[in-house]
C-alpha cells in the first residue's frame, strides 16, 4: 500500500544577506506522503489528478528519446497485461476450487476403489461394468458402509452412512472456520458488501491481500464440501478481487495510485462471476450495476477482455468434465406460452417476499450475532449448524446432494433416458413419439413421493440459509437462493404440468394443449423461479437475466426471465428498500455512499458542516504564522484526517488543504535530515519565503503537500447537490465558505450521519464497526 509523492526534501544553505535559504530539492520523494490510513476514504479527485500528471509528464518524455517511448508504450499496455494476469489466475484458482470441491462433497458419501482422487461421476466414467440403466451404481465406488460393513444394505448400513456423512461435514467445517480463526478473519461471509465499500474509495488493508486470498480459496473448498447450505460463487469475487490487488504490486502505475488500482478490482469483480457461473458478458453486467462505485468506459472493456480471458482459462481446465462452462446446462424443447406469464409472474411475487423475508431475517439474526455473546463462540456456532444442517438433510434426497447438483436435477427436462425420480411418469402409449419432446403425461407414484421431498426440502432450505449466511465461514448466497426458487418452480411446473394433462379442455389450456402433446415445461418453472429468487435477495434486474440465460443456454426465456425478475424487485422494493449486501453495509456500519438511494429532504450545507454553532472553532492551520511546535501539539490535541490552511486567523481566507498524514510525515522527515530544524522553527504554505529575522532557525516550507484545489460549497448550497458531488467525485471532505471565508467541513462520514438522522436511524452506527 505505500505509495510515494514528489513533495520535496529539505536542505539549507545561507543567502546574501546570512538569511538562512531554503533550497526545494524535488528530486527525492518523502516516502509515505499521499498515502492512507486504514479506514479512511481516499480522495478520488487528488489520484486522478496525480495519475494525469504522471501521465502528461510520459507522454512529454516520450518525444525526446526512443528509451522513453518504450517505456511510454509499455505503460500504456501494463493496463493489459495486468488484465490478462488476473484473467488466468482466477480462471486457475476457480478451477481447482471447482474440481477439489466435487471430489470432497462425494468423499461424505463414499470412495473410489480405481483411485481415491476421482468423484463419483468419474470413478463410474473409469468403469467398464456400468451399465446405462445403473449408470449411478458402480463397482468401483464403494459407499463407507460397504467398505466397514460390507453392505449397502439394511439399518445398520444406512446408520453407518449417516454416522460417516455427518462426521465429515463436522469435520470439513471445523478445518474451515479454524483456519478462518487463526489466520485470514477478513476471509469469512461473501465479501460482495466489503468489495462495494472499497471500490466507493474506503481502505482496508488486508481484505484483499495473500493471506486472505490463500485461506478463503482453501476454506472456500471445505465450507461448500461441508454441505452446509451456501455456495462459492460470491466468494469467487472476493478471490478473483484478491488477485486483482495482488497483481497490481508488479506494476508501480498501479501501485501507487488508489483510483488505478480500484478500476482494476472493477473488472477483478467481473472476472469473479464469469469464472463462477461461465457467464463473461453476465459477470461485466453484474460489477456494472451491482459492485462498481466508478466505472468509465475504459474500465468496461479491459473488464470484458478479463472476462474472457478468465472463461478460456476455466474452459481449459475443464472442471466439469463435459466441455462446458457453465453449471447447468439445459436444453428445454418446447416454446412458452403467453398465458405462461402468468405462474411465471406469480413465481416473481414469490421471489419478492422471500427476498424481503430474507434479508429481514438474516439482518436480525447477524445483528444477534454481534450484540449478544453467540458472537464469541464462531466455532462452536458453524459446528451447531453444521451438525443440524447434516442430521437433516442427510434422509431426503434432495437436500443430501450438493445443491448445484439439486439445482441441475430440478432445472432438468425430462427425456425418454432420465432415471431421476422426477421423470417417473406413467408410460402412455402415443401413436408417434418424437425423439426430443414428450408429450405431458400423468404423474407416477415416484413423482408424487419426489413432490413432498421437494416441498420439505423448500422449507428446509429457506429456514437453514438465513442462520448460515454470515457466519465465520466463506459463504456465498447466489446458489442457495437459487435452490429455493428453483424448488418452488418446479413444484408449480408440475403442478401446471398435471393441470394441462387432466384440463386440456379448460378455456387457458384449450388453444395449445391437446392430449398428446408437449405443452408445460418443468424445467422452465424452476429456471424462472430461481432468477425471481436471486432477484429478491440481491436485486439485481439486468445482470442477472444475463447470468440466467448464459448459466443455462436458454435464449429464448429471456422474456419469462424479465418479467420474473422485474416482478421480483417492485415486490421486494415495496417491502424493504435494501437489497442483502446493501443490508450488511449498513449493519457494519461501513461508510458508503448508496448511488441508488435518493435524498429528498429540504437542508442546507450549514445545518450539517462543523463545527456546529455549540461547538469550538474549526482547527486551522496558518499559511506563515506556526512553528513546528504549534503544529505538531495541534496534531496531538485533535484526531481529524486533514486541516485547512487559511491566509490568518482573523481573516479567515482558505488557501487550501493538507492532510494529517502527510503533515506528520514531513515533520518527522524534515527532523531527521534537515539541519537546524527545531521546535521553533517556522512551516510556511506560501510560493515565496518571506525574509527572517537574524538567528532564527531555519524555516519549513510545506507547500508541496497541500492540496491547493479543494472542494468549496457555500453554507446555502442544498443538501441534496453536496450529497451528489460527494457521490460522483468521490470526495472525502468539502469545505464550507461564505463570501470567500471558511466556515467550516463537511466530511462523508457527517453526510452518512445525517442521512442516517433522516431516517430515524441511530446516526452512530455509521463507522467501522
Amino acid at each position: 500500500h505505500k505509495m510515494y509523492v514528489i513533495c520535496g526534501s529539505y536542505g539549507v544553505g545561507n543567502g546574501p544577506n546570512g538569511v538562512p535559504k531554503l533550497m526545494d530539492l524535488l528530486d527525492e520523494p518523502v516516502p509515505g506522503v499521499g498515502t492512507y490510513e486504514d479506514f479512511n476514504t481516499i480522495d478520488w479527485v487528488r489520484e486522478k489528478s496525480k495519475d494525469r500528471d504522471r501521465h502528461r509528464e510520459i507522454a512529454t518524455k516520450s518525444k525526446e528519446s526512443t528509451l522513453a517511448l518504450m517505456k511510454s508504450i509499455s505503460d500504456a499496455f501494463s493496463g493489459w497485461l495486468l488484465m490478462l494476469l488476473v484473467g488466468l489466475m482466477a480462471g486457475a484458482l476457480a478451477g481447482g476450487i471447482d474440481i477439489s470441491a466435487h471430489w470432497m462433497t462425494d468423499l461424505k458419501e463414499g470412495v473410489c476403489l480405481n483411485g481415491f482422487w476421482f468423484n463419483h461421476e468419474h470413478c463410474c466414467w473409469n468403469s467398464n461394468e456400468t451399465t446405462f440403466q445403473e449408470r449411478d451404481k458402480c463397482p468401483n465406488w464403494k459407499s463407507w458402509a460397504e467398505l466397514i460393513v460390507g453392505t449397502n444394505d439394511g439399518p445398520f448400513a444406512y446408520i453407518m452412512n449417516y454416522l460417516m456423512y455427518v462426521c465429515w461435514a463436522l469435520l470439513f467445517s471445523f478445518l474451515a472456520v479454524s483456519l478462518v480463526r487463526a489466520f485470514a478473519p477478513y476471509a469469512c461471509g461473501s465479501g460482495i458488501p466489503e468489495i462495494k465499500t472499497i471500490l466507493s474509495g474506503f481502505i482496508i488493508r488486508g481484505y484483499l491481500g495473500k493471506w486472505t486470498l490463500m485461506i478463503k480459496t482453501i476454506t472456500l473448498v471445505l465450507a461448500v464440501s461441508s454441505g452446509l447450505s451456501l455456495g462459492k460463487e460470491g466468494p469467487l469475487v472476493h478471490v478473483a478481487c484478491c488477485c486483482g490487488n495482488i497483481l497490481c504490486h508488479l506494476f508501480t502505475k498501479y501501485r501507487r495510485n488508489e483510483a488505478k488500482r480500484r478500476e482494476v478490482l472493477s473488472a477483478a469483480a467481473a472476472v469473479g462471476v464469469s469464472v463462477a457461473f461461465g457467464a463473461p458478458i453476465g459477470g461485466v453486467l453484474f460489477s456494472l450495476e451491482e459492485v462498481s462505485y466508478y466505472f468509465p468506459l475504459k474500465t468496461l472493456w479491459r473488464s470484458f477482455f478479463a472476462a474472457l480471458v478468465a472463461a478460456f482459462t476455466l474452459r481449459s481446465i475443464n472442471p466439469f468434465g463435459n466441455s462446458r462452462l457453465v453449471l447447468f446446462y439445459v436444453e428445454f424443447h418446447s416454446p412458452w406460452h403467453l398465458l405462461e406469464l402468468i405462474p411465471f409472474i406469480l413465481l416473481g411475487i414469490f421471489g419478492g417476499i422471500w427476498g424481503a423475508f430474507f434479508i429481514r431475517a438474516n439482518i436480525a439474526w447477524c445483528r444477534r450475532r454481534k450484540t449478544t455473546r453467540l458472537g464469541h463462540y464462531p466455532v462452536l456456532e458453524v459446528l451447531v449448524v453444521t451438525a443440524v444442517t447434516a442430521l437433516l438433510a442427510f434422509p431426503n434426497s434432495y437436500t443430501r446432494m450438493s445443491t448445484s447438483e439439486l439445482i441441475s436435477e430440478l432445472f432438468n427436462d425430462c427425456g425418454l433416458l432420465d432415471s431421476s425420480q422426477l421423470c417417473n411418469y406413467a408410460n402412455v402409449s402415443v401413436t408417434k413419439i418424437s425423439s426430443d419432446a414428450l408429450p405431458d403425461r400423468p404423474a407416477g407414484p415416484d413423482v408424487y413421493t419426489a413432490m413432498w421431498q421437494l416441498s420439505l426440502a423448500l422449507v428446509f432450505k429457506m429456514l437453514i440459509t438465513v442462520v448460515t449466511f454470515g457466519m465465520k465461514v466463506p459463504s456465498g448466497l447466489f446458489i442457495p437462493s437459487m435452490a429455493v426458487g428453483a424448488i418452488a418452480g418446479r413444484l408449480l411446473g408440475v403442478g401446471m404440468e398435471q393441470l394441462a394433462y387432466y384440463h386440456h379442455d379448460w378455456v387457458i389450456f384449450r388453444g395449445w394443449c391437446s392430449p398428446g402433446a408437449d405443452c408445460i415445461t418443468p424445467g422452465l418453472y424452476a429456471m424462472v423461479g430461481a432468477a425471481a429468487c436471486l432477484g429478491g435477495v440481491t436485486r439485481m434486474t439486468v445482470s442477472l437475466v444475463v447470468i440466467m440465460f448464459e448459466l443455462t443456454g436458454g435464449l429464448e426465456y429471456i422474456v419469462p426471465l424479465m418479467a420474473a425478475t422485474m416482478t421480483s424487485k417492485w415486490v421486494a422494493d415495496a417491502l424493504g428498500r435494501e437489497g442483502i449486501y446493501e443490508a450488511h453495509i449498513r449493519l457494519n456500519g461501513y461508510p458508503f455512499l448508496e448511488s441508488k438511494e435518493e435524498f429528498s429532504h429540504k437542508t442546507l450545507a450549514m445545518d450539517v458542516m462543523r463545527p456546529r454553532r455549540s461547538d469550538p472553532p474549526l482547527s486551522v492551520i496558518t499559511q506563515d504564522g506556526m512553528s513546528v511546535e504549534e503544529v505538531e501539539s495541534l496534531i496531538a490535541e485533535t484526531s481529524y484526517s486533514g486541516f485547512p490552511v487559511v491566509v490568518s486567523h482573523e481573516s479567515q481566507r482558505l488557501v487550501g488543504f493538507v492532510q494529517r498524514r502527510d503533515l506528520v510525515i514531513s515533520i518527522e522527515n524534515a527532523r531527521k535530515r534537515q539541519e537546524g530544524v527545531v521546535s521553533a522553527s517556522r512551516i510556511f504554505f506560501t510560493e515565496y519565503t518571506p525574509p527572517q529575522p537574524p538567528n532564527s532557525p531555519p524555516p519549513l516550507k510545506l507547500r508541496g503537500i497541500m492540496d491547493l484545489s479543494p472542494f468549496t460549497v457555500t453554507d446555502h448550497t442544498a443538501m441534496d447537490i453536496v450529497v451528489d458531488i460527494f457521490r460522483k467525485l468521490g470526495l472525502r471532505q468539502c469545505l464550507v465558505t461564505h463570501n470567500g471565508r471558511l466556515l467550516g467541513i463537511i466530511t462523508k462520514k457527517d453526510i452518512l450521519k445525517h442521512m442516517a438522522q433522516m431516517a430515524n436511524r441511530d446516526p452512530d452506527s455509521i463507522l467501522f464497526n
